[in-house]
């Protein structure tokens, strides 16, 4: 949240609706309901700017135990977390490792479903500090870049944005963002498959997310990324993005700026 304003808070919330229905709920709460008990939430704890809110949907209290979803009878339970936090990562730079991990194809486990199963990116992380490097980067079972452990991944060569597809990452919020800047400021992408061998020799490398917003990579597997700084597309593409956040978003609560 940015003064008051949630960024992209419909597309959110249509993501986590989308989840849901693929997962069978029989309840889902509408939008107008999920933004209500968001803003009774911040507005009770005074929460206006630099806060990170994140939205956790269940089916609800259980008769007693079992996977059956037909156990779940009281309507879904929505937990709303909100939490003053800064972008977490160093904008100098992060180093990333390829962790052992390989990310579900759609036929296993879609990951269009956007769900709270995260044990993949938790042993992929766990591999990660191991090593002492900031994140881990996850493959797709042929072997092409699916994302990192928690972000999406962008790479940059010859004065042009290139990133994978969601074949085998999920539809990042913030990812989108960065498309649609591309797309309004005239700066060539592609989403295609990406190898690691491209990942290696590409002149910029940086990730997205809502807890990090955009940030530079400048290490992978011991390899040094470009020159090790944050390149200029980059840098274009963190500044364009500073300044949507700052000027749109959904107007939760009033501020006094």
């Amino acid at each position: 949240m940015y003064q008051g304003r949630i960024f992209r808070l419909i597309a959110h919330l249509d993501r986590l609706r989308d989840s849901a229905k693929a997962l069978a709920f029989t309840e889902i709460p509408p939008h107008d309901e999920i933004i209500h008990e968001i803003r009774r939430t911040l507005e009770a704890n005074e929460m206006v700017d630099g806060v990170h809110v994140r939205l956790t949907l269940t089916r609800g209290v259980k008769i007693t135990s079992g996977m059956d979803p037909r156990l779940n009878q009281s309507g879904p339970t929505l937990i709303v977390l909100p939490e003053f936090k800064a972008p977490v990562y160093d904008r100098g730079g992060l180093s990333f490792i390829t962790s052992s991990v390989r990310r579900f194809p759609p036929d296993c486990l879609d990951p269009k479903i956007h769900h709270n199963n995260l044990i993949q990116s938790i042993l992929a992380k766990i591999e990660a500090n191991h090593v002492g490097a900031d994140q881990a980067l996850l493959l797709d079972q042929n072997g092409f870049i699916a994302e990192a452990h928690g972000t999406n991944v962008f790479f940059a060569r010859h004065e042009k944005v290139f990133t994978s597809t969601t074949q085998a990452c999920p539809e990042g919020i913030t990812r989108q963002a960065i498309l649609d800047l591309c797309e309004a400021n005239e700066i060539n992408y592609q989403e295609r498959s990406v190898s690691l061998t491209e990942a290696y020799t590409a002149d910029e490398m940086f990730c997205s997310g809502t807890m990090g917003e955009l940030v530079a990579v400048t290490e992978l597997d011991g390899r040094t990324i470009g020159n090790g700084e944050m390149g200029p597309l980059t840098k274009q593409l963190a500044t364009l993005y500073t300044e949507e956040t700052a000027s749109s978003g959904f107007p939760i609560l009033a501020t006094t700026s």
